[in-house]
C-alpha cells in the first residue's frame, strides 16, 4: 500500500516546471522535490543517461524528447494514480507541451501546480554561465546565441491555459 502525503491534501500532485533556459528551474525542481516528498523526474538527466553524446543539436534534442516522452508519460500516470506526487523537471516553455503534461495529470486524476520562473534574461545569461562553467550532470553548454534561439521560442503560460500558476520572480 502506497502512503498518501498529507502536503499534497488528499489527491498527489503533478508540479510542472516553467521558464527560460537557466531560469532556475532545476533548482526549485530539486527543491519541490524535498519539500513535497515527491518523485523528482528531470529531463536532462534521464536524456544524457539514455542517449549522451546522440544530442548535438537542437533537433536531436527535439528527437529524442518526444522518445522519453512515450515511456515517462505512462510512468508519471502510474505514480499518480499510485497516490504519489512528481515533480516534471521537463520545460513546460510552450503551449504544446503544457498540453501534453496537462494530458497526464488529467488521466491520472491528480492535481497540479505550473510553478513559472519568470527570470530576465542577463539573470539567465548569469546562471548559464555558471552553469557551463560546472556543467552538472545532465547539462550540455550552451552558447549565448543558443539561449537567444531557444528563448525566442519561451511562451510565457496564459490565464486562458487554465493551470494553478505559482510564478518566482
Amino acid at each position: 500500500m502506497v502512503a498518501q502525503h498529507t502536503d499534497t491534501m488528499t489527491r498527489p500532485t503533478l508540479h510542472l516546471m516553467c521558464g527560460k533556459m537557466a531560469a532556475g528551474k532545476t533548482t526549485l525542481a530539486r527543491r519541490l522535490a524535498s519539500e513535497h516528498q515527491a518523485v523528482l523526474i528531470a529531463e536532462d538527466l534521464w536524456l544524457q543517461r539514455l542517449f549522451g553524446q546522440e544530442i548535438e543539436t537542437f533537433e536531436d534534442y527535439r528527437k529524442y524528447a518526444a522518445r522519453l516522452k512515450t515511456v515517462v508519460g505512462p510512468h508519471v500516470q502510474d505514480l499518480l494514480r499510485a497516490g504519489l506526487s512528481v515533480v516534471m523537471d521537463f520545460p513546460a516553455n510552450i503551449p504544446a507541451t503544457r498540453l501534453w503534461l496537462r494530458s497526464l495529470f488529467e488521466a491520472a486524476s491528480a492535481e497540479h501546480v505550473l510553478h513559472f520562473v519568470d527570470t530576465p534574461n542577463t539573470r539567465c545569461l548569469e546562471q548559464l554561465a555558471r552553469r557551463n562553467r560546472e556543467l552538472p550532470e545532465g547539462s550540455k553548454r550552451m552558447t549565448e546565441a543558443e539561449f537567444e534561439a531557444i528563448t525566442a521560442l519561451f511562451v510565457p503560460p496564459a490565464p486562458d491555459e487554465g493551470f494553478n500558476i505559482q510564478l518566482y520572480r
